[in-house]
């Protein structure tokens, strides 16, 4: 019998270290992407009372330079995985941390408008990989979601204390004042573009996002008790970003140390994004990290109405211990709680559909209550409020069972 044999025009490769370099590049790219998810945003905060003085915005619009990416969040996220689905996961995500990219330089441009303009713009990149990251992680690293997810959430949080730690001290040391403080962290998003192209080579022929029309995700009860709790947690953690560096110099902080402050509660939820996600994997449910959390939430809250300035730093840790936490949780909530890959991206757009609308509220609702009261206090009690519903849907999104077909 005869065989005809093709001679490969490409040279010879050990398939060990082929298969080892590409799960390098992926991982290294999958870090780089998650330091370009909040970055771009915590660097307003310290810088908000800045650019209300500069631009003579008011409180309230103020807030919007942290509820435009959240609403843009709303938006993208139930396209996202339709978009995976004709472009790829790789190619989908790529093209969202190009958006980042210019969404950052836009905001450079000395107008109003066009630093709400890149806002929104680059809220809607960060959106397609706050949904299609967890998912990708589902798919290519099925035995290590736990760390996986761990190692993610620490790459983002940590940047994003960076953000707020650096960003008020670089805008005093730049000619270009604010407006190049916030540039900088298009360094981040450039490089992560550089390290994600050879990922562009690869698609996978059944791994992309599946969306069935007849989906019955919207009618799950689970399902809703996970889009609540990711929206309240980000309804809390973009509130405090947003407020809290002013919260606390009103009470006589200087800025620089109020952006620390801010700085500190980040750093301190690093940890907890990497162990918080490994431990839920290992419970049966969830309950317990749940409660805690919300502990972490009113006892942080709690001490902030307190108005002694002594006590800041212990308050900043509990609410950065919280937000930590629950932003693990839930994002180990679209793995758990689901069987399938495609229905894992279904419920992260769902949940981040709904849930960024929620949280969208937060920043602008926070500095509403205080135009309207002249102080904090009634702010953070609505913080507190938002805890309590916090926990009472995450005791049901906790519990050990799965999202029906």
């Amino acid at each position: 019998m005869n065989k005809t044999y093709e001679m490969s025009t490409q040279p010879a490769e050990n398939p060990q270290v082929s298969t080892g370099m590409k799960a390098l590049l992926l991982v290294l790219g999958i870090i780089l992407i998650a330091t370009t998810l909040r970055a771009p945003i915590t660097s307003v905060g310290p810088l908000v009372e800045t650019i209300r003085l500069d631009t003579g915005m008011s409180h309230t619009l103020a807030g919007l330079l942290t509820t435009f990416p959240l609403l843009a969040f709303a938006v993208v996220s139930p396209i996202a995985p339709k978009l995976a689905r004709r472009w790829g996961m790789e190619k989908t995500l790529f093209s969202g941390v190009a958006a980042v990219t210019l969404g950052i330089a836009l905001r450079f441009v000395p107008s109003v408008a066009a630093l709400f303009a890149g806002t929104i713009l680059l809220g809607l990149g960060i959106a397609v990989s706050n949904v299609l990251l967890p998912s990708l992680i589902k798919r290519d690293f099925p035995l290590r979601v736990g760390v996986m997810t761990g190692i993610y959430s620490v790459s983002m949080n940590i940047f994003a204390a960076i953000a707020s730690g650096v960003s008020l001290p670089v805008s005093n040391h730049l000619a270009s004042g604010w407006r190049g403080s916030l540039l900088i962290w298009g360094i981040l998003s450039l490089i992560a573009l550089f390290v994600w192209l050879p990922q562009l080579r690869y698609r996978h022929r059944t791994g992309e996002v599946r969306i069935s029309s007849k989906s019955s995700i919207w009618r799950s009860k689970l399902a809703w008790q996970v889009t609540i709790v990711m929206g309240l947690q980000s309804f809390v953690f973009y509130s405090i970003v947003s407020w809290l560096p002013e919260i606390l110099t009103d009470r006589g902080m200087s800025g620089s140390t109020a952006g620390w402050m801010l700085s500190l509660m980040q750093f301190f939820s690093v940890p907890v994004t990497f162990f918080v996600p490994i431990l839920a994997g290992r419970f049966q449910n969830q309950r317990g990290l749940v409660v805690g959390t919300f502990l972490c939430f009113v006892l942080g809250f709690v001490l902030l109405l307190s108005g002694w300035n002594a006590i800041v730093p212990v308050a900043v840790v509990l609410v950065g211990v919280g937000t930590g936490a629950a932003f693990g949780l839930v994002t180990m909530f679209f793995m758990l709680r689901t069987r399938r890959t495609e229905q894992a991206a279904e419920l992260s757009g769902m949940a981040q559909s709904i849930g960024y609308l929620l949280a969208a509220v937060g920043p602008m609702l926070i500095g509403l209550v205080h135009d309207l009261t002249g102080s904090w206090t009634a702010a953070i009690l609505v913080l507190l409020i938002v805890a309590i519903v916090y926990m009472l849907a995450g005791w049901g999104a906790g519990n050990n069972t799965y999202i029906e077909e």
